[in-house]
């Protein structure tokens, strides 16, 4: 074991991987795409993972022991997002610029979440990251503010430990 392993910590990279896999299933329902109207596109489906990501880590960042699962949860995204962008063709020129600019959107969306719950109004929120400014109709976006806010209290009753086994609500 090297001296900087030792200094900083021994992490298990696959330690925060069945969280991201629930957090990415649950962001995948169809309901979201159906009643919520997000659009069932890549983009769509990228800002779903960032909408519920970002309620897993506002819930992680209330916790005096969720500093080591938020730095776990946002390697798997990195490395989530990194196989996405190859997958699609990117070479490996670009896949890091593309990588940083989706951790840049899910930085984004944390702040803007964390501004509308905070402030009792989500929706200007969910316009602009969720559906990129084009809002729609006022059932779809309630469905999706109040899943949203509905998973976030539901969050808060959830131990780090039992949000790591990857058991969300």
């Amino acid at each position: 074991m090297g001296w900087l392993t030792k200094l900083l910590g021994r992490r298990d990279r696959n330690a925060a991987l069945p969280l991201y896999d629930a957090v990415v299933a649950r962001a995948r329902l169809p309901h979201w795409y159906l009643d919520g109207a997000v659009p069932d596109t890549l983009d769509g489906r990228f800002d779903m993972v960032a909408a519920v990501l970002a309620m897993v880590l506002l819930r992680l960042e209330d916790d005096p022991q969720g500093a080591a699962p938020v730095a776990q949860l946002t390697e798997r995204f990195v490395d989530d997002m990194d196989a996405q962008v190859r997958q699609i063709g990117f070479g490996d020129m670009v896949v890091g610029k593309h990588v940083g600019r989706m951790m840049g959107m899910l930085g984004g969306r944390l702040g803007a979440y964390r501004e509308g719950l905070a402030g009792g109004d989500l929706d200007g929120a969910l316009v602009r990251n969720l559906y990129r400014g084009a809002a729609p109709d006022d059932a779809a976006l309630s469905h999706v503010r109040d899943g949203l806010v509905a998973l976030r209290r539901a969050l808060d009753t959830m131990s780090v430990p039992q949000l790591m086994e990857g058991r969300i609500p």
